[in-house]
């Protein structure tokens, strides 16, 4: 079983979360704040920043890290779910074959992004974990329907790793100093196309698998498919929880084995003013085998305007270490940008002391 993530500055003891940094930024906040948080790294998104940077900016910089001066790890995702997402509802006009997603920016541009491109966009991006892309299942679909999905992204991976793999060859980059690649698993809500993508891909051969899809049913995460991909996995893999978020859910998957988390969830409820509480009286006291872990601050509520206590006692971030809850609350009442960055901030360092704690206790077992 894997211990560490390797990256530019070292290595990260897993498991880890990392926050969704889209266009390449932390919504509110910069590349200190993050830090400051002990956040240990970020994730980008290919589809956003193939089509926002400036032709050679990466170049110029060498990369996204030093782009946005960040010295943590990052994982570049395929750009995958936003596209097809927005193809497979309508949003925009599109469709999926087998050579690539193809969507029209206009009535007469069109785009299409491959499995090659993807790959060779986030190899310029030269971040630590390199995403396949994927043919998004769509939850409507039918077992028919799943299976199509399910061998285009067995399809789509070949000729990703191909693609990897001969960047790699061009760039000298060896076991070592190459970035991690990883699969995505799709099949939908049908185990069994979940366990024959999940082994076609282990075929393949990669670095970890991505429980990929939508995991929801009737608003919950359906664990069993999570189960299958862990199941059938190589001890060594990374196992990846694509955009899982919920504390809770992060704790159970973390006891089957998933490692790396991503998700926009503790940044966007921290802008919308939902702040993420321990129910405990410091750091050290924090248990997450407590069904009663953390509860929600809505620092909008008129109580809260004259409230001169500390947002949470188990807590050293900035906004807990420095500002009462009425000081929280009168920005978000006047709608200061500061209110954005200390509630975010505040929600990280909740997310990183989870992590810290899931990975004492998976240390002690």
């Amino acid at each position: 079983m894997r211990k560490f993530f390797k990256y530019k500055g070292g290595q990260l003891p897993l498991p880890l979360f990392f926050p969704d940094a889209t266009r390449a930024v932390v919504k509110s906040i910069d590349t200190s704040d993050i830090e400051g948080t002990k956040t240990p790294g970020i994730l980008v998104n290919t589809f956003h920043l193939w089509r926002g940077l400036t032709e050679g900016v990466l170049e110029k910089f060498g990369g996204i890290a030093q782009f946005m001066d960040f010295n943590g790890a990052i994982i570049s995702d395929s750009g995958g779910f936003q596209v097809m997402s927005v193809i497979k509802s309508g949003v925009i006009k599109g469709r999926i074959t087998d050579q690539g997603a193809i969507y029209y920016t206009s009535e007469k541009k069109k785009e299409i992004l491959t499995p090659e491109k993807s790959i060779e966009f986030q190899m310029k991006l030269k971040t630590d974990m390199v995403v396949v892309l994927d043919d998004f299942t769509d939850p409507k679909s039918d077992y028919e329907g799943a299976k199509v999905s399910v061998e285009r992204t067995i399809s789509w991976a070949e000729r990703s790793k191909k693609e990897f793999e001969k960047i790699c060859k061009e760039q000298q980059l060896d076991e070592e100093n190459r970035p991690y690649l990883l699969g995505v698993v799709q099949g939908g809500e049908f185990m069994d196309l979940r366990k024959v993508c999940t082994k076609e891909l282990v075929r393949i051969g990669f670095d970890g698998l991505g429980w990929g899809g939508w995991p929801f049913v009737n608003g919950k995460l359906n664990f069993e498919s999570a189960k299958v991909i862990a199941e059938n996995s190589p001890e060594d893999y990374f196992l990846y929880g694509l955009g899982v978020g919920k504390p809770e859910d992060i704790i159970t998957l973390a006891k089957l084995g998933y490692n790396i988390f991503d998700c926009v969830l503790p940044t966007r409820d921290a802008r919308h003013g939902r702040l993420y509480i321990y129910n405990f009286d410091s750091i050290e006291e924090v248990n997450i085998n407590e069904k009663n872990l953390y509860s929600y601050f809505n620092p909008d509520r008129a109580k809260f305007l004259s409230d001169d206590s500390r947002v949470s006692d188990a807590c050293d971030c900035i906004l807990c270490t420095r500002y009462s809850k009425a000081y929280i609350s009168h920005l978000f009442k006047i709608g200061d940008f500061t209110a954005g960055r200390l509630a975010t901030v505040h929600n990280l360092r909740f997310y990183s002391i989870l992590m810290e704690k899931i990975k004492l206790q998976l240390d002690n077992k």
